[in-house]
């Protein structure tokens, strides 16, 4: 992962960054991920627990997600077919950026990844159709530690980019309760500013 460019969002412990592409007349190649130049970039270790993959529709939302911490969960986002939208969610509660977002677009022509600490909510909506999404995580999936919050819920002001009757989630996420709910029963992880 040569990164051409790393910059650090406005939310404690999000970095967008982009990956230098070599390109010539068979196609392009990049490493999108590698551990130490990450470390190096981000002052932090991310030991990769395991692999996820997703495919899209066009509107399809994921998230807002998030581990209990701890254990918590790092992610690192990556869309290598296809667009959407990223979405990192601070939801850690005490934290000077607590109910902020950050969007960024990742896709198949500029190929930037996200890279999320744990204890920060993540969600996306796919822009295409049939878009992939791969990530990387530090902790393997444990529905216990599992947790969400409503990507549609207004205090959030998520910037999806479809009527909100457009989009497609799952029953878990259109179900999921709203940050002021996940707050009052004590389901979002504290801000630890060390």
């Amino acid at each position: 992962m040569t990164v051409v460019d790393i910059s650090a969002s406005p939310i404690g412990g999000a970095w967008v960054l982009t990956p230098r592409s070599y390109a010539d007349e068979r196609g392009t190649f990049l490493e999108w991920f590698r551990a130490d130049l990450l470390a190096a970039e981000t002052g932090r270790e991310f030991a990769v627990r395991q692999a996820n993959h997703s495919v899209s529709a066009r509107r399809v939302v994921r998230g807002v997600h998030f581990a209990a911490v701890p254990p918590g969960q790092a992610k690192l986002v990556y869309c290598p077919r296809g667009a959407v939208l990223d979405v990192v969610v601070d939801v850690r509660v005490g934290s000077p950026t607590y109910g902020e977002h950050v969007a960024v677009r990742l896709d198949d022509v500029d190929r930037r990844c996200v890279f999320i600490a744990e204890g920060l909510g993540h969600a996306f909506v796919a822009l295409t159709d049939d878009t992939s999404v791969t990530y990387l995580t530090s902790s393997t999936y444990d529905p216990a530690v599992e947790r969400g919050v409503s990507p549609l819920d207004p205090a959030l002001a998520l910037p999806w980019p479809f009527a909100i009757d457009e989009l497609v989630l799952s029953a878990k996420d259109r179900e999921a309760p709203t940050l002021a709910e996940a707050q009052a029963a004590g389901l979002l992880p504290p801000h630890d500013p060390s």
